[in-house]
């Protein structure tokens, strides 16, 4: 059964006009506390308190932290606040998928879906409300940019999963988390965002605050080709590429930005990516489309382009949604093509889809359409 829940927004967004300290480094906390009058000499060590009390712990209220001075918890609540959204929305899915819908305000929603297995979790998080791309398979496609987020807001998409699956403090090294990887495979183009997700992806990186190494982030990307150097350079996460076709006149069509950065820009930016290893392989994402990606001659092409890449293929049965004019290759075509990249030496597993039922799988986010379905409710 489908659990759904709306919950109640009582807040009167836009009137707080104190800043946010979400997303900011030990350096900008630094410059808070300094701001507001807090002596020289201890101003690093004030900065180090909060760092831990907001990535270590999750607390979004001055007044619980009990390591600081009273007086300087009221000075920062006088002046600042920990802005992490509201949670409108809450659905479950038979498979255990949860998705959020999250408010920062008036029109700025975003979906956020936690995915478990048996002893661990990933969290996709979304880094725009909505998408320039217009990926012709994708839901996330259709909806209009409407800006970049912030990094205390990618971040706080973590904070409310944590806060609903009881994960603070953060857990020790070793011990089983319930999310131990972060995909930034959401809504939008996260190098289209580049520097609002790198100054998070830094802080949730951080082993002193919410301590997810690198090697269990996964930056998912359509192919902004000046940028994967640099990510590669600055934050040596995993990568992954929204690749869907070996053809250029098909990827075009699936994924517009290949007329600008077509597949031979995109694979020799593969091949330059700092962090790209046997031990750390690229990850070329392949959403299976019935007769138009999913041939044998298809999957002999890909085994030649990404040929000296080391990398493997996730094959991703299409998902639908309203309006979608595609349909799923057949489970046939799906292990055939398999086969042949197998085959080929490249791993090929082939995705489960997981909450399809509340529309969290591959391509199927868009928030627009999630607040049309709170709001009937």
């Amino acid at each position: 059964m489908i659990e759904s829940t709306l919950v109640e927004n009582n807040g009167a967004d836009g009137l707080d006009t104190r800043r946010s300290i979400l997303g900011m480094d030990r350096e900008g906390l630094a410059e808070a506390v300094r701001a507001i009058g807090e002596p020289s000499e201890s101003v690093a060590m004030r900065a180090r308190q909060l760092f831990h009390w907001l990535y270590h712990r999750g607390a979004r209220d001055f007044g619980l932290m009990s390591s600081i001075s009273s007086r300087l918890r009221d000075e920062l609540t006088k002046h600042y606040r920990i802005e992490a959204g509201k949670v409108i929305d809450i659905q479950r899915s038979t498979d255990g998928t949860r998705k959020w819908l999250v408010r920062f305000g008036p029109g700025i929603h975003v979906e956020t879906v936690h995915i478990p297995e048996n002893d661990r979790g990933a969290i996709c998080v979304s880094s725009q409300v909505g998408c320039t791309l217009n990926c012709r398979f994708c839901h996330t496609g259709t909806q209009r940019l409407v800006r970049n987020l912030e990094p205390g807001e990618i971040i706080a998409q973590l904070f409310h999963a944590r806060d609903q699956l009881g994960e603070w403090p953060t857990p020790r090294d070793g011990a089983s988390r319930l999310i131990s990887n972060v995909v930034m495979m959401g809504m939008g183009e996260p190098l289209y965002n580049y520097e609002n997700v790198s100054r998070a992806l830094k802080l949730i990186m951080d082993g002193e605050g919410i301590a997810i190494s690198r090697r269990r982030i996964t930056l998912s990307t359509a192919g902004v080709v000046p940028m994967i150097e640099r990510c590669g350079a600055e934050l040596g996460v995993n990568l992954a590429i929204s690749l869907h076709a070996v053809r250029n006149d098909i990827r075009d069509e699936l994924v517009p930005i290949n007329r600008k950065y077509p597949i031979s820009d995109l694979l020799a930016a593969c091949r330059r990516y700092p962090s790209s290893s046997n031990a750390r392989r690229i990850t070329f994402e392949y959403v299976m489309l019935k007769e138009i990606n999913d041939s044998l001659s298809d999957a002999r092409e890909l085994v030649r382009l990404i040929a000296g890449i080391p990398a493997k293929v996730n094959l991703i049965p299409f998902n639908p949604w309203p309006g979608s004019s595609y349909e799923c290759s057949s489970d046939e075509s799906i292990r055939s093509f398999a086969k042949v990249v197998n085959e080929a030496g490249y791993a090929s597993p082939v995705r489960v889809p997981r909450g399809r039922d509340i529309m969290a799988a591959c391509g199927q986010l868009k928030s627009d359409s999630q607040v049309l379905r709170a709001n009937s409710r």
